[in-house]
């Protein structure tokens, strides 16, 4: 489940999804990304903030309200908990909660812990608003379009980029909200690459690079899915499945990617 471990950076990787947790250590603070997903998963993750916790304080962002992504949250009650306002506010919090219930069920899981879904104690209201954790300074940007509450995250000095749901290496752009915010949310990746001095781009599924070359790649080609996915005529598709192994799994996403940027 180890997928990335530099200096002070770990980041953890489930079976399922390439769903990462991104946990950044510092002096004073840990910050922790959506603890997630089967429960041998979590007690992993739980097993090493146990080991380095020590005196520090715990944090979590919740990068967006993805039942996937807020499942390991009841095995952190200790945490204090950083999202957007949109996610303290959404209006399917009972679904979500709901659709963990139903995943346990469907696969017989047992959990040590009660999945809720997380009470957030700072939330982040405006875009470029930053926080000072700890001795780490961390700037948020929103982030809507794949959901209406996801949230991107700059953590310095360590030039820490954590991204969401977006600019994965193994998924092409899922828009579950908006379109139009898609668009917008990749160019404010562009803004945050250009103004910051990025060393680690880690996204919630697919692999973490400190390549700057790939991070342009990867917002270069979510700008080109985007832009051809309104005239597309198949020929996306062709290049969608030859770039993404998955993409047989992932293919009613980009059907349903392509109805929602014509509809708008």
């Amino acid at each position: 489940m180890l997928h990335f471990q530099e200096n002070n950076i770990t980041v953890f990787q489930s079976s399922l999804y390439m769903t990462s947790t991104a946990i950044i250590q510092s002096n004073e603070v840990i910050i922790m990304t959506d603890p997630n997903w089967l429960p041998g998963e979590i007690q992993e993750v739980r097993n090493f903030i146990d080991g380095h916790l020590d005196n520090k304080e715990l944090y979590i962002i919740y990068t967006h309200s993805d039942y996937d992504h807020i499942i390991g949250s009841g095995a952190f009650p200790e945490a204090k908990v950083i999202a957007t306002e949109e996610f303290i506010n959404n209006p399917d919090k009972e679904k979500i909660i709901q659709r963990i219930y139903e995943f346990d069920q469907k696969y017989y899981i047992d959990r040590n812990y009660v999945p809720t879904y997380p009470v957030v104690d700072l939330p982040i209201v405006k875009d470029g608003e930053s926080k000072n954790i700890g001795d780490l300074s961390l700037t948020f940007y929103k982030a809507p379009g794949h959901t209406n509450d996801s949230l991107f995250t700059i953590i310095e000095p360590y030039g820490i980029f954590l991204s969401g749901d977006y600019l994965s290496d193994v998924e092409f752009p899922f828009i579950f909200s908006n379109y139009k915010d898609y668009v917008d949310t990749i160019e404010r990746a562009s803004y945050i690459l250009n103004h910051f001095n990025i060393n680690y781009l880690i996204p919630g599924h697919g692999s973490t690079t400190t390549k700057r070359e790939e991070m342009l790649n990867r917002i270069n080609f979510s700008k080109y899915y985007l832009q051809q996915l309104v005239h597309d005529n198949g020929d996306l598709e062709t290049k969608c499945r030859s770039k993404f192994r998955f993409f047989e799994g992932m293919k009613s996403i980009h059907d349903d990617n392509k109805r929602i940027a014509i509809e708008e």
